[in-house]
């Protein structure tokens, strides 16, 4: 059986139409045509019903074309895993990485891979958790760094705990806030609120602590998946931030951040981990990314 010809069958699956296909696969209609009656005929039986205009795929089409994702999946990575140690690992690096990660991590780890292994390419991608899980599984990117809290387990997904990190309110410097002998919550309240989207756990949490008024959907007047601009943005006004207390690391060093101390005290935090396919072969190249994410991703 002809790989090639699977292939053809997945395009006409996904796009309905042989010209549509036809033109995904650089080939011409006829061609097309004569690929799939190739498979229909080794197969013994219609993969396609022709109705009008309109091509499904019959109920062996259906089966086909589930099977055929896996093999040609599978033969891609074997081909990515010849090419790897053909280049003896020397190739690309491309990760997701979620809020808290990306404000800790991003800068950090293109400098440091432009500074010391200039011939790797680096990509990296942000965005809403759902949407990296859709590029990691059509292999686009290698792995995530993400909120486990975020991800539901799945047994194509091999998920590994790299840290723990606390949570905490954060404002600038001269903020009106740290000149009050105590800080309640709902002093909070008289100022606005920046935050990343937050999970259904941590929003369980401050509600139970905080009260009904603390839950994110009325609490949060900016929020953005960019972690590293909703700091900027309470460096420069009265907003607090509240979120992985790490992400504001450089800032309080610098004098220009601080923590405020809200009563009651709350105590949470966010797990960060580390998610890959399951089975997949991860480039040696990956580990560069891996020992950076071990040793920068802390509080």
């Amino acid at each position: 059986m002809n790989l090639k010809h699977l292939e053809h069958l997945l395009a006409l699956a996904e796009t309905g139409s042989f010209s549509r296909a036809a033109e995904q696969m650089h080939l011409t209609q006829p061609a097309l045509s004569r690929s799939i009656q190739t498979l229909e005929e080794e197969l013994g039986g219609r993969l396609l019903d022709r109705i009008g205009k309109r091509n499904e795929l019959t109920p062996l089409g259906q089966t086909v074309v589930a099977r055929a994702r896996r093999i040609v999946l599978d033969a891609a990575e074997l081909r990515r895993s010849v090419e790897l140690l053909q280049h003896g690992g020397v190739g690309s690096i491309r990760v997701g990485l979620g809020s808290g990660p990306g404000g800790l991590l991003m800068t950090p780890f293109l400098q440091f891979m432009g500074q010391h292994h200039p011939a790797v390419k680096v990509s990296i991608t942000r965005g809403a958790t759902e949407l990296q899980l859709l590029q990691l599984r059509a292999r686009e990117l290698d792995a995530l760094v993400i909120d486990l809290r975020r991800i539901v387990p799945a047994p194509d997904l091999a998920i590994e705990d790299v840290v723990e990190l606390r949570a905490g309110f954060i404002c600038r410097s001269g903020h009106p806030l740290l000149r009050r002998p105590r800080v309640d919550f709902e002093d909070l309240l008289s100022f606005p609120i920046a935050s990343t989207p937050l999970s259904d756990e941590v929003t369980r949490q401050l509600v139970d602590h905080f009260g009904p008024r603390a839950n994110p959907q009325q609490l949060t007047t900016l929020q953005c998946e960019d972690v590293g601009s909703l700091i900027d943005t309470v460096r420069a006004t009265d907003a607090v931030f509240l979120g992985v207390a790490a992400a504001a690391r450089q800032g309080i060093a610098a004098g220009e951040l601080a923590e405020l101390k809200v009563l009651p005290a709350f105590k949470a935090s966010a797990r960060f981990g580390y998610v890959t396919l399951a089975g997949r072969t991860e480039a040696p190249v990956m580990t560069l990314f891996r020992q950076f994410v071990a040793q920068h991703l802390r509080d």
